[in-house]
């Protein structure tokens, strides 16, 4: 039964699938529980983590963890050993068990079991639960009485348990790092025991003393103990404490360069190159010139190449942070000495052509991140060195399909990226390299290749238009077979020759990627080609591919959407005959973009479902068809200075009222409107910003962009026509720091540039408006409107997704029930949020804290209207709780004096770590019904009755004494 029960649970949510409440659920689950069979029983145990996950709030994971501890206390040692499993899986869970005495209390009760089996797991379960825990002392003593055991399995699992609780209590470590030390100098302690003892020191690091005695112990087992896996085990463990003490990493690393020097074995060796990596990645800037000297000398010297290679992976790291920066800027003597005496630039040179692919990858790394970050003059030779060290690499790792070959080249063409975009006087050679090349390298091998032209040539111009015909050629070779690698190749080239003509498509080569697409590819790899046009404003060329894909759809969901990118594509594609000064051909082309895009967002709205809402690219588009109205009426509000002169009076007008503006007639007025309405426009593009909080940083930037275009115009507006005295033009000039990520973004800056110039040039000039002013408005629109649009990665693809699920109580069983409250108490209101992520949480920024906001607005009231203080009129009210294992809950404390139906709304938002504030949602709202209180009632009625006052007054001083 239970099996037939949890199976819509264990299935992805589908369409038409009916979803058990988590009631309903637990019931299924706890008859497997209670069922004869122990096949069933167990089922019903495995299938926990998944209910957990569906219904992550307190009040289900709490009745379900007692359910287990039940299980636990009364099963045999199989399902104790699942119930161990589960728990373990859902360890982020744990701290929502309300009753944790109980739940503990029934576990617990297993330990004074004659079965050393029994004891063992539930010694495992202790430990698993030691986050919730840390402090209980029967626990503790328990875990000390069983390190004393005679049975293996018994004193493993104490070890895991005291593991777990050194890390959590600082009361059980101090206590339990005796008895530790004792068993592991102990003579009878066998030295596999030893071995699982040694790494509980390093949770040992709650304060300076602890730490400090458990680095002697360690320091004494070391020489103690030279044994090959003791040393290993031992020099970890010490790595390990010293990364969490912090205080003591320098001496470590020095006692790892020690032993990477002096120990002759090669296990000892790699031990502490591993260690060394851990604490480069951890923390670069303890390293002293000395320390990336001495692993220096061991490199050159080592005669291994796997030990080598370790040692130039922790260089390379290293080389990657300020590490660097102090191995040059510390140098004795740097004046006297050249860049190439140091013994970094001599391993790095002498290792770029080693026949081993990962040593000659990480001393080219070494160098491009030298040239990359060390500006200074006698440092730059290094760079033309690292250019031929990478060529050299290019033409190695091509030719080989093997993986080590592809991951190898990765790291190639990453530091070919960064050295571009650092010395970008070295980019055409670098492209060239990698053009020449793609015609004899492997398919795996010539995508990686593509990406890496598309990203420099993103941040840079360099693809001149006569390697358009080296692709183009490539293009057509390639298209000739339909395996999958030739498919994603086909992708990757049309990406680099859209971004290498960002202008115009010429004909020619949309005729050669239509060809080559009818020919081989499957439809999938069209719309990724018409995906990246769009993204690179090839409108012409993505409207094209849109349309013949219409046809090959099998939802009509997925038609509606291709339909409407189409229109979309169309759209823009009216934009691109717009000319300079023709604003009557303006308007029209306006108007028929305009046209399309109402087609396509109705289309839009048609592909949308309720799991996929396409809230963004509906915002997106919305905001789009109201710039480029806004746009078309400021046009015609321009012309209206030629159609609609002001009248006679105009003058007579503007004497009077002050305003020198009103001698033009309506077009200030109009003026005004349209300032406004472009205002409007750029708050609505920072709403859209705000709420975008799994967007990829180039999307942000987009539509940053397109804020920034609308505050553009109503400060030029304002600047030459409203109020040209007050206009301030430096908070409107860029600083030029932030580099450039794109060739839509270039060109909009320099439009942006161009359009301050010209108002600055006018403002203050033939006041009050004459046809210059509209003019050099017009013009700036038209600037903006001949950028082809970009449309982002977020609009086709999430790659990150980020949602938080509320629950309130006092919840009503009905959503449109009022909750009832008596107006002279106040409503605890419990919010409790769990947030929930996608495949990749985290990608482009995670969650630092949410942002609860609490307000209640008076609906209906009911009875005599009293004076009552404004204060107590409404609840606005706001909490920040910052999620632990994405969980957070708060409380409110909410007044309702006025008697009536009040509705509650709490909205949520969240900070990322940066502090930035995102409007993600949800909203949720609830009504409380606010009631008199029985005493008052009673008071009001007898007052209405007309009773003696006398007997009220005998009446309200019994009720005050109790």
């Amino acid at each position: 039964m239970a099996g037939g029960g949890g199976k819509s649970f264990l299935a992805e949510a589908g369409y038409g699938e009916q979803e058990l409440d988590a009631n309903s659920a637990l019931m299924e689950l706890d008859k497997g529980l209670r069922s004869g069979k122990l096949g069933e029983q167990c089922e019903a145990v495995v299938r926990f983590p998944r209910l957990f996950q569906k219904y992550p709030f307190p009040i289900l994971i709490n009745s379900a963890f007692l359910k287990l501890a039940d299980v636990f206390r009364v099963g045999n040692n199989f399902l104790r050993l699942c119930v161990l499993k589960v728990t373990q899986q859902s360890e982020k869970h744990l701290e929502k068990i309300l009753n944790v005495d109980e739940f503990v209390k029934r576990v617990f009760s297993v330990i004074h079991s004659n079965d050393p089996v029994a004891r063992a797991i539930t010694l495992r379960m202790l430990g698993s639960m030691a986050s919730i825990i840390p402090e209980r002392k029967n626990a503790h003593h328990s875990i000390r009485q069983s390190l004393d055991s005679h049975d293996n399995v018994e004193v493993e699992a104490a070890i895991f348990a005291a593991a777990n609780f050194s890390a959590q209590s600082k009361d059980f470590a101090a206590g339990i790092c005796n008895k530790i030390s004792e068993m592991i100098q102990g003579l009878a302690t066998p030295v596999d025991l030893k071995l699982k003892l040694i790494p509980i020191l390093q949770h040992m690091h709650h304060d300076a003393s602890l730490a400090s005695s458990s680095r002697q112990l360690l320091q004494q087992l070391v020489t103690s103990y030279p044994s090959t896996k003791m040393v290993i085990v031992t020099l970890h463990t010490f790595t390990l404490l010293a990364a969490s003490s912090l205080v003591d990493i320098p001496k470590q690393v020095q006692l790892l360069l020690q032993y990477l020097k002096n120990d002759p074995r090669k296990a000892v060796k790699r031990l502490a190159i591993q260690d060394l990596k851990l604490l480069a990645n951890k923390t670069p800037h303890t390293w002293t010139r000395e320390n990336i000297q001495a692993l220096c000398e061991s490199a050159l010297h080592t005669p291994y190449d796997s030990l080598k290679l370790g040692m130039l992976s922790v260089l390379s790291t290293l080389s990657g942070t300020i590490a660097i920066k102090q191995y040059f800027s510390s140098a004795p003597g740097t004046a006297s000495t050249t860049a190439r005496s140091f013994d970094l630039v001599k391993l790095a040179q002498e290792c770029c052509y080693h026949n081993n692919r990962g040593i000659a990858a990480h001393g080219v790394r070494i160098l491009t991140n030298i040239s990359a970050s060390c500006q200074e003059k006698d440092l730059l030779p290094l760079e033309q060195d690292a250019v031929f060290g990478l060529e050299s690499l290019l033409v190695l790792c091509s030719q080989d399909g093997s993986p080590g070959a592809q991951a190898t080249l990765k790291i190639t063409l990453t530091c070919m990226v960064k050295l571009v975009k650092s010395r970008p006087h070295l980019s055409q050679s670098v492209v060239e390299s990698l053009l020449t090349q793609l015609h004899s390298a492997q398919d795996a091998a010539r995508i990686l290749m593509c990406h890496c032209l598309a990203a420099i040539a993103m941040q840079l111009t360099v693809l001149a238009d006569g390697m358009l015909g080296d692709l183009m050629d490539l293009y057509k070779v390639i298209g000739r077979s339909a395996t999958d690698k030739k498919q994603e190749l086909l992708v990757s080239l049309a990406t680099v020759i859209f971004v290498s003509s960002q202008k115009a498509l010429s004909s020619e080569i949309k005729t050669v990627i239509k060809q080559q697409l009818e020919n081989t590819s499957n439809g999938w790899t069209a719309y990724r080609i018409a995906r990246q046009a769009s993204r690179m404003g090839n409108h012409d060329m993505a409207r094209e591919l849109y349309q013949s894909l219409l046809t090959q759809v099998a939802s009509e969901h997925f038609y509606f959407w291709l339909n409407s990118l189409k229109e979309f594509s169309h759209a823009e594609q009216c934009l691109t005959g717009l000319q300079e000064d023709n604003y009557s051909s303006a308007l029209s082309c306006i108007a028929e973009a305009l046209k399309s895009y109402h087609k396509g967002i109705a289309s839009l709205t048609a592909a949308s479902t309720p799991l996929n809402p396409l809230s963004f690219q509906c915002g997106f588009v919305k905001l789009r068809i109201d710039l480029l109205q806004a746009f078309s009426q400021l046009i015609c509000t321009c012309n209206s200075l030629k159609t609609s002169p002001p009248p006679a009076i105009a003058t007579t007008i503007a004497m009077t009222s002050g305003n020198d503006l009103q001698r033009c007639g309506r077009i200030s007025n109009q003026m005004k409107l349209s300032m406004e309405e472009f205002r409007n426009l750029a708050a609505r593009y920072g709403d859209l910003y705000q709420s975008s909080f799994d967007a990829d940083s180039a999307t942000l930037r987009n539509v940053e962009l397109q804020q920034q275009s609308c505050l553009l115009i109503s400060h030029a507006i304002e600047a030459l026509i409203l109020d040209p005295e007050s206009a301030n033009f430096q908070e409107y000039t860029s600083n030029g720091t932030a580099p450039v990520e794109s060739e839509y973004e270039r060109r909009m800056m320099s439009v942006f540039n161009r359009v301050l110039e010209e108002v600055e040039s006018l403002n203050r000039k033939y006041a009050p408006v004459s046809y210059l002013h509209t003019a050099c408005l017009c013009s700036a629109v038209i600037a903006l409107l001949k950028v082809p649009l970009s449309f982002q990665r977020y609009f086709f693809q999430k790659l990150q997704s980020t949602s938080i699920k509320l629950a309130l109580s006092p919840s009503p069983r009905n959503p449109a029930e009022p909750i009832a409250v008596q107006n002279n108490q106040q409503l605890a209101l419990k919010v409790e949020g769990v947030v929930q992520h996608g495949s990749k949480p985290g990608l482009f920024r995670k969650i630092q804290s949410v942002c609860l906001n609490v307000s209640s607005v008076l609906q209906s009231k009911s009875g005599q209207d009293y004076k009552i203080p404004i204060d107590n009129m409404s609840n606005e009210m706001e909490q920040r709780v910052e999620p632990h294992n994405d969980y957070f809950s708060t409380q409110f404390l909410l007044n309702f004096v006025i008697l009536g139906t009040h509705n509650i709304t709490v909205e949520s938002s969240v900070i990322d770590s940066n502090g930035i504030v995102w409007k993600t949602g949800p909203k949720t709202t609830i009504f409380v019904k606010s009631l008199e209180d029985p005493y008052s009632q009673q008071v009001r009625l007898q007052q209405q009755q007309g009773q003696p006052s006398s007997q009220q007054q005998q009446q309200r001083t019994a009720y005050s004494r109790f």
